[in-house]
């Protein structure tokens, strides 16, 4: 069934854009990751413009984060006030996002920067879990073959050093629920990184976030997810507004289809998450991230079918 999208200015079918929903959806399921770094390039090779990709693409997180954030304040996963200096950063992040997604607009270049962004990141980010996967199953199977074999002891050097700096950084602020002192820079940052991401990208960003949560402001893991999905949720929503008030780029009748067809094959990927766990399940994902970026990657690097066109307004 065609649809016309009014923000995009073009007709696409719906059961197309519903099952890139699903599939993403699905992906998020067995995986565990919110799916926002991928569903925007799929839009992309639809022909979506990348300006409204992303603008959309952040109100599919609003609404894929909400129901998670309920269920976490429920079960009192949730540090308030570390989600309150994440999103003061957030915030932040986000304007400063929307100010460079404007900029770019009026030079024109916005397409062609969000493009190259997605490039670079699915590939540094596919490449190095690609890496850690792959040596993780070497090593599984050399123990296999080996049990002898004892793992060597990594030095902790760098780690020591980090500490050190993070720890003597001013500005410091105690969070009773995490049970952490930290200097309000450091989660401040983090909600910036954040809230950039989400704006100029249209992606969460809580496979960064998480891991950033529980390695640099040691937060117990019970909390970090709720922690991170309350900050996204909220920092999104803005994101959202921004690029619908000042970009006109948010298209809610593909936003809707996305996010029907994502519900959908969420609960099929958490069914399927059973059978695919650990470094395989990595490997899979690393290997479509990679793919995904190579393809888009090919757009930008190969000429295109037609050299130019004529449009009348």
């Amino acid at each position: 069934m065609q649809i016309y999208l009014p923000i995009a200015e073009m007709a696409v079918q719906a059961e197309t854009i519903a099952f890139l929903g699903a599939v993403v959806g699905v992906i998020s399921g067995v995986f565990g990751i919110g799916g926002g770094f991928l569903t925007t390039p799929f839009l992309i090779f639809l022909g979506i413009p990348p300006a409204v990709a992303v603008g959309t693409q952040a109100s599919q997180l609003v609404a894929s984060s909400s129901t998670a954030v309920v269920g976490h304040w429920k079960k009192r996963n949730i540090d308030i006030k570390m989600a309150g200096v994440l999103l003061a950063g957030g915030l932040i992040g986000t304007i400063s996002g929307i100010f460079i997604f404007r900029l770019l607009q009026y030079l024109g270049q916005v397409d062609l920067v969000i493009s190259v962004l997605y490039v670079l990141f699915l590939s540094s980010i596919g490449s190095m879990m690609f890496t850690e996967s792959l040596s993780t199953l070497l090593k599984q199977r050399k123990m296999r073959l080996n049990p002898d074999d004892q793992p060597q002891t990594i030095s902790a050097d760098k780690q020591t050093r980090f500490q050190k700096f993070r720890d003597n950084l001013p500005y410091k602020m105690n969070f009773p629920d995490s049970r952490v002192s930290i200097s309000a820079f450091v989660p401040l940052g983090i909600g910036i990184v954040g809230g950039l991401m989400v704006s100029v990208m249209g992606i969460g960003a809580g496979f960064l976030l998480v891991p950033a949560m529980i390695y640099l402001l040691r937060m117990p893991p019970l909390l970090v997810a709720g922690t991170s999905l309350a900050q996204i949720m909220i920092t999104s929503a803005f994101a959202c507004i921004l690029h619908a008030v000042t970009n006109q780029t948010v298209d809610l009748i593909l936003a809707s289809i996305l996010i029907g067809g994502s519900v959908i094959g969420a609960q099929i990927g958490v069914r399927l998450s059973h059978y695919v766990k650990g470094a395989p399940a990595r490997f899979i994902l690393a290997s479509i991230i990679m793919l995904v970026g190579l393809k888009l990657g090919s757009a930008l690097l190969l000429p295109p079918a037609n050299l130019y066109s004529i449009m009348v307004e």
